[in-house]
């Protein structure tokens, strides 16, 4: 009887001894298992983000950018497609960890949620032609043809430049033409519509930015108030300028930046 209840003894020690060890590799494997990163997005602002017609992948600089940023913090990136208006709800919510979609650094954002450092300074520039070294910014544009595109800030800023002989159209693409063709001596446009521009659509055949930054406001990535990820994700952003990544993902979208 006693050799019996010695053998039951063992082989229960000896199942429990292997449920131990699988459900501690479980949770091993669990631990290793790459964090999921929540990204919101609202996809209609190329080049920061859009979808190519026919495709469901996120397209764009945000994307590229937020991607990298993922990698480096070992997590797993899942993007979603929802409106503007519903990206600070969803992150004050819960719903999800980033919003990466060419938001501005407001002070009023800043109040509602948290906003990473920098990652990119639009604005308005000015937009020449290459063999133009007389216009070096919009300071010379006095009494000059610029063209801009109808209902835009561009126009709006063009109005304000004294003497000068305004050209409206309804597209970006017919605003550079009129530059190409030398009907104007300028475009004031916005500056990823004319980084973009320049790097993809063969502007840099024949035009080039002259001067700063007009009128600049900067885009951060968005957090929820407090969030542990805050920290994590502006190092992210310094670690990537440090190591050259993210410069290759502007070159990709926006040419090589002005030094």
């Amino acid at each position: 009887m006693k050799k019996v209840l010695f053998l039951l003894t063992a082989l229960v020690m000896a199942v429990m001894m292997v449920a131990g060890c699988g459900g501690g590799g479980g949770e091993k494997k669990a631990a290793e298992a790459p964090k999921v990163l929540r990204v919101g997005t609202e996809p209609t602002f190329a080049p920061f983000e859009f979808q190519k017609e026919g495709s469901k992948e996120f397209d764009g600089f945000d994307m590229d950018l937020i991607r990298a940023i993922g990698k480096q913090l070992n997590m797993k990136v899942e993007i979603q497609n929802m409106g503007f208006d519903a990206l600070i709800p969803a992150l004050n919510s819960g719903n999800i960890d980033v919003a990466a979609a060419g938001m501005s650094i407001t002070p009023d954002r800043q109040k509602a949620v948290d906003m990473s450092d920098p990652y990119y300074v639009a604005g308005l520039v000015v937009v020449v032609n290459k063999d133009n070294e007389a216009i070096k910014s919009i300071n010379d544009l006095n009494g000059k043809g610029i063209s801009v595109q109808i209902g835009t800030t561009g126009a709006e800023r063009a109005a304000k430049v004294p003497d000068a002989k305004v050209k409206n159209f309804n597209t970006n693409a017919e605003v550079f033409l009129e530059l190409k063709n030398k009907g104007v001596d300028a475009v004031i446009i916005d500056k990823p519509v004319a980084e973009y521009f320049l790097a993809t659509g063969g502007g840099k055949d024949f035009a080039k930015i002259v001067g700063d930054t007009l009128e600049a406001e900067s885009f951060g990535i968005s957090l929820k108030k407090n969030s542990p990820l805050t920290k994590e994700i502006n190092k992210a952003l310094l670690d990537l300028k440090k190591n050259g990544e993210y410069d290759k993902i502007y070159t990709k979208w926006f040419g090589a930046a002005k030094k």
